[in-house]
């Protein structure tokens, strides 16, 4: 289905959207809080993977090269939108939000806490815990230091960890390699 991709048939392309567009949306979700905003820089993300298949090497899976575009273009769309603020005084007082009706532990749920952190925090949470990047990666990723990279994971943890314990459940919020 690659190769007929790369030679434009339409069908291929159109199976390759269709196999891997639902979770490149939870993927771009996560990055971005409006779901319309979110399918929209899934659409760029496939745009850039329908232009670039010719530079898939079939090192790894598809999926991860296809991943891999569709987190670096929510990062690029949250930097032209400006979202993003890496500050050490953000938002102390940041209104948190609870839903009781929902199970404390739903995939809804925790998606609803990440969104609530402040978006610098966010990327480096999502970059090290769910994208399995290093902080020296991620520090070139999002162009900071390493050390702010690692004060960014801190504070979310730490956010998280306090959101949770708002909602009774004692946490402990690690990340991989903890």
């Amino acid at each position: 289905m690659i190769k007929r991709s790369i030679s434009g048939n339409r069908q291929a392309q159109q199976f390759l959207y269709e196999k891997h567009a639902p979770k490149m949306l939870s993927i771009c979700r996560q990055y971005v809080k409006d779901v319309q905003f979110a399918e929209d820089v899934m659409i760029n993300g496939f745009v850039k993977v329908f232009e670039n298949l010719d530079s898939f090497q079939h090192r790894g899976s598809f999926e991860g090269w296809i991943r891999k575009i569709m987190v670096r273009e929510s990062i690029s769309y949250l930097r032209k939108k400006q979202f993003v603020v890496y500050d050490d005084e953000i938002l102390e007082s940041r209104p948190k939000e609870s839903d009781d009706s929902a199970s404390i532990l739903d995939e809804e749920y925790v998606q609803q806490l990440i969104d609530n952190l402040p978006e610098g925090y966010k990327m480096v949470f999502l970059l090290y815990a769910i994208e399995g990047y290093k902080h020296h990666e991620i520090a070139k990723i999002l162009e900071i230091s390493e050390g702010t990279s690692k004060s960014q994971l801190f504070k979310a943890r730490k956010m998280l960890q306090e959101n949770l314990k708002l909602k009774g459940i004692s946490p402990q919020v690690k990340t991989r390699g903890q």
